[in-house]
């Protein structure tokens, strides 16, 4: 009898280890119903075991159910406060529903007990980048970076750090130590964040060439295709920019942004009829002020300066302080020889209280003709 009792514990221990392992094997490759049977067979034999809570959290993460794996986790932490799994995972489950403020706290709990760990930190930098604390978040991905100098999390998210900030000559500093990381060379997203830093900084001309490279390694690649585009549209090299936004077309005919950007290469072209006609398919899609001031440029440069007029004063009603649209409606009432109404636009435009020197010029040269 006392043979019996010692090995029936025993068996049952053998019998959860082996769940357990087939419950993690199916997480692997996402056979998540099935891993949940077999945890769920766990607790029936022990309601606190922590593999088993920790398992379940896991598998209701990888559905995206969120709620549900914080309370597994929160379950197995009751009963087993420093399980590193569990808190890692607690921490994630709140991460992916914007929780930063909670995810941090989690955390840097587990910090305490693995202050080394790398992992942690750069997802601890991550959260307060999301929640715009730029010195913290910097602070904390340096510090990931004093322990081992190449990370590429780190170094990742450094850059795109200093980008969100609009730091982009820094940004730069770090997306170009990882491209020089082995396995890096060909990525994707980092090429194209180098781009787009050149194109904030308007080197268009070194952005090109990291756009093509991501280009040469996926041709239909969008962020690489707008980023040629809008480089070649910075240059002013219309026929340039032309084609790439025509190639966006090809694959994504109703995207608004794109027919709009079009439709300007169109219009910069001379190509007046094309530009009215992308214009337009670009306001079917919905409402885009660039496309409605796109269109009050072709009737600004047919001559039909009324119609111009109308478009722009409805702009300005949702954006007063647009420069370039007090610009332009001044133009076009001069070119209705409409003086006193131009100098009104343009006077009511400096009472807004920004300086803008285009403005002040048009309209010193209305008030002091020489």
């Amino acid at each position: 009898m006392g043979d019996e009792e010692t090995r029936e514990p025993d068996e049952q221990i053998v019998n959860i280890a082996e769940l357990s392992k087939k419950g993690y094997q199916l997480i692997k490759v996402n056979e998540l119903d099935e891993a949940t049977g077999y945890f769920q067979q766990i607790l029936e034999i022990d309601p606190e075991n922590t593999y088993a809570l920790v398992g379940l959290g896991d598998t209701a993460r990888k559905r995206a159910d969120f709620p549900e794996a914080i309370e597994y986790y929160n379950t197995c932490l009751r009963y087993h406060e420093d399980n590193n799994y569990a808190l890692f995972g607690l921490a994630d489950s709140y991460k992916a529903l914007k929780k930063f403020h909670k995810a941090i706290d989690i955390w840097e709990k587990y910090l305490v007990k693995d202050e080394k760990n790398i992992t942690v930190l750069t997802r601890i930098a991550d959260a307060y980048k999301k929640v715009r604390n730029f010195p913290k978040s910097k602070e904390i991905y340096l510090k990931a970076l004093e322990m081992e100098s190449e990370n590429p999390y780190a170094l990742i998210g450094l850059g795109y750090l200093h980008f969100d900030f609009k730091y982009y000559a820094e940004a730069l500093k770090y997306w170009e130590t990882v491209l020089t990381l082995v396995g890096n060379e060909n990525n994707i997203k980092i090429l194209t964040a180098l781009g787009n830093c050149h194109r904030k900084l308007k080197s268009f001309e070194q952005g090109l060439g990291y756009f093509q490279r991501a280009l040469e390694i996926e041709d239909n690649n969008f962020y690489a295709l707008f980023g040629l585009a809008d480089c070649y549209r910075g240059m002013k090299h219309h026929e340039e920019s032309l084609d790439f936004w025509c190639r966006i077309l090809a694959f994504d005919s109703n995207n608004k942004v794109i027919l709009t950007r079009t439709g300007d290469a169109c219009r910069n072209l001379g190509q007046l009829d094309e530009a009215d006609d992308y214009y337009r398919k670009a306001l079917n899609v919905g409402f885009d002020a660039y496309a409605v001031l796109g269109l009050a440029l072709i009737n600004q440069e047919r001559e039909k300066y009324q119609d111009a007029i109308d478009s722009l004063e409805k702009l300005m009603k949702n954006d007063p302080k647009n420069a370039r649209l007090h610009h332009i409606l001044a133009e076009c009432y001069m070119s209705l020889k409409d003086k006193a109404k131009a100098i009104q636009i343009l006077s009511d435009f400096t009472k807004t209280g920004i300086r803008n020197s285009y403005i002040l010029e048009f309209l010193d040269s209305l008030k002091n003709p020489k």
